[in-house]
């Protein structure tokens, strides 16, 4: 009986938890687009760009695009959490909110595989790196587009906890990715500026577009 009674009250006390984790991203669905508008936009920026950059670079060897596109981003990361941390000091909200933690969680386990997968093709001795030195080019094909995919389902995963339009976002990455998973081959030549295009096409001119969506749908929200 004192099990069943202990069962049941951590049954209640988790309920309440989830239900005051909802009500709170409700109540701050505002400061999520106000904070989602200017960091959708870097990313878009700092993705178009270094999208020509490779390209007009010449970055065409496997492992060069691989640590190129994983040192934007960090860069991206880096910028997305300054941006945020400072729209909640604005705001005075907490930064590292349960709900913060929660939109983590759930953006976690996709982008730790994205890193993982990058990683170790630039790790010696590792059998995907092993399977990329017999055709390097094939890795600047399909790894941009099992990027934008993973991309997709963290954002998609994450939509649960915050506006509805990050789960459209997500969805949309994951099957722009799919439908390019069916195109054609490519020759060895084309797959650098292939892969150069994907991850502007999709991580740059994809975000931006977001951001602007944010940036009106707030402006005529505070008119209103």
């Amino acid at each position: 009986m004192s099990f069943a009674l202990q069962s049941k009250s951590m049954d209640t006390n988790w309920a309440a938890e989830h239900l005051k984790v909802i009500r709170t991203l409700m109540e701050r669905s505002a400061l999520y687009r106000r904070a989602l508008a200017p960091v959708m936009t870097l990313d878009g920026v700092l993705g178009a760009a270094a999208a020509v950059g490779g390209i007009a670079g010449g970055i065409s060897t496997a492992p060069g695009f691989i640590g190129y596109w994983m040192a934007v981003a960090a860069a991206a990361v880096a910028g997305s959490f300054l941006l945020a941390r400072r729209q909640a000091l604005k705001d005075s909200e907490p930064f590292w909110s349960p709900p913060t933690r929660r939109v983590a969680e759930a953006l976690l386990p996709a982008l730790l595989f994205g890193f993982v997968l990058g990683f170790s093709l630039l790790l010696p001795g590792t059998a995907v790196r092993a399977a990329m030195a017999a055709a390097p080019e094939v890795a600047l094909v399909w790894l941009p587009l099992v990027w934008v995919g993973l991309y997709g389902c963290a954002l998609h995963a994450a939509g649960f906890f915050m506006p509805r339009g990050m789960k459209v976002f997500g969805l949309a990455l994951v099957l722009g990715s799919s439908a390019w998973c069916l195109s054609g081959p490519l020759g060895a030549a084309s797959a650098p500026v292939f892969g150069h295009a994907i991850m502007g096409s999709f991580f740059g001119l994809g975000h931006l577009a977001y951001g602007v969506y944010l940036y009106f749908t707030e402006q005529r929200g505070n008119r209103s």
